[in-house]
């Protein structure tokens, strides 16, 4: 499984891009196949089942050849006309603001401290003075590992005749999320984090409403029309070039994904965050190292805990540290970046795995 230069499975925990199984880079040096032809449409028919078991909907998946910032995009160049209301407690939830902004959309915020949770009653406060067409909402906020309850955000945005437009890039595959029965009307997410995969592919779900009214949209753009997006996957085939060599990886990981089970999934990243939540307790308390998650208990996500550090110690330094190790973590992102570090246990890692990085961790602080 590994090579002399090739670290075993199970030391880089970033969150996103993740690690990936060598079994499933093995896959992509497959040869090419015709993306028109009859293999590759069953290929795609298979993937889009695996999706849409893996997503909990019915929906057609789209899968782009691009970041999930293409996506994002999408989700705002396509939404009827009107004003977005952006809900902003990180830097990757501020980005979906910036988006609609260079895309023209008069957009307001209800931002949060970093590392905060939103008040609901705060958004249905905002949504109650004014007409928006949409809610933009990070499910699981990468910089912060702050989880909103998107299915909450998704009745309040209806209650008031906004659609919900969800980025669950590093949440979709590793936290739970049940689009159709949470009432999403756009979904989001990136191949490289929770699913495991390389980076280079994003997906996203968008309700039949939201298609229909994207019709009316006279300026949506060629690259990203949802509406060619969505005849295409009806046909099981993408409305430009696809990522073929990427598409033999995710056939396999989707397979392998429902072996394992979504729901079963789920667990075993909530049991990785509370392992990694529990060492953060116990090398504050018992071993004198001030160590704090800076999310608050409830609003964790499954799939990335950042950790606030002592003053004494800087993020990037400890990152440095651990890696001499053959680990890798996350340093913190944008205004945390000195002062804590971002373990990203999601894909295919376990406890076991996640376990011996903590011990390395430990003996690094100590």
């Amino acid at each position: 499984m590994s090579t002399p230069s090739t670290p075993p499975f199970g030391t880089f925990f970033v969150p996103g891009p993740t690690e990936i199984r060598p079994e499933i880079l093995a896959q992509m040096t497959r040869p090419m196949m015709g993306h028109r032809g009859r293999a590759f449409e069953a290929m795609f028919a298979r993937i889009e089942a695996g999706l849409r078991d893996v997503l909990l909907t019915a929906r057609p998946v789209y899968v782009g050849a691009c970041s999930a910032t293409g996506f994002m995009e999408m989700a705002v160049r396509n939404a009827a006309e009107g004003p977005f209301l952006a809900l902003a407690n990180g830097a990757f939830s501020e980005r979906f603001a910036k988006v609609a902004e260079s895309c023209e959309r008069e957009v307001d915020r209800v931002v949060v401290p970093w590392g905060e949770t939103y008040d609901l009653d705060a958004i249905e406060s905002a949504l109650s003075k004014k007409s928006y067409v949409a809610v933009t909402v990070a499910h699981s906020e990468t910089s912060t590992g702050v989880l909103t309850d998107v299915r909450a955000v998704a009745e309040l945005a209806h209650r008031h005749g906004a659609m919900c437009i969800v980025d669950s890039v590093s949440g979709a595959g590793g936290a739970e999320l049940t689009i159709d029965g949470w009432g999403i009307d756009f979904f989001l997410t990136g191949s490289q984090k929770a699913l495991a995969l390389p980076a280079g592919l994003a997906f996203a779900v968008a309700s039949a409403e939201y298609v229909e009214r994207a019709k009316t949209v006279r300026n949506r753009g060629f690259y990203f029309d949802v509406v060619e997006y969505d005849n295409y996957a009806q046909k099981n085939q993408t409305p430009s070039t696809p990522a073929t060599s990427l598409l033999y990886a995710l056939e396999a990981q989707m397979g392998d994904i429902g072996r394992e089970g979504i729901e079963r999934r789920w667990e075993r990243h909530i049991a990785m965050r509370d392992a990694t939540v529990e060492w953060v307790y116990g090398m504050s308390t018992r071993r004198g190292v001030e160590l704090s998650v800076i999310a608050p208990a409830g609003s964790r996500s499954p799939t990335v805990t950042v950790v606030r550090l002592p003053e004494s110690i800087k993020g990037p330094d400890l990152s440095a540290a651990i890696k001499e190790r053959g680990f890798t973590v996350g340093s913190g992102y944008g205004k945390l970046g000195a002062t804590t570090i971002r373990i990203g246990h999601m894909g295919d890692h376990t406890v076991a795995e996640l376990d011996a990085l903590l011990a390395q961790l430990a003996e690094v602080l100590a």
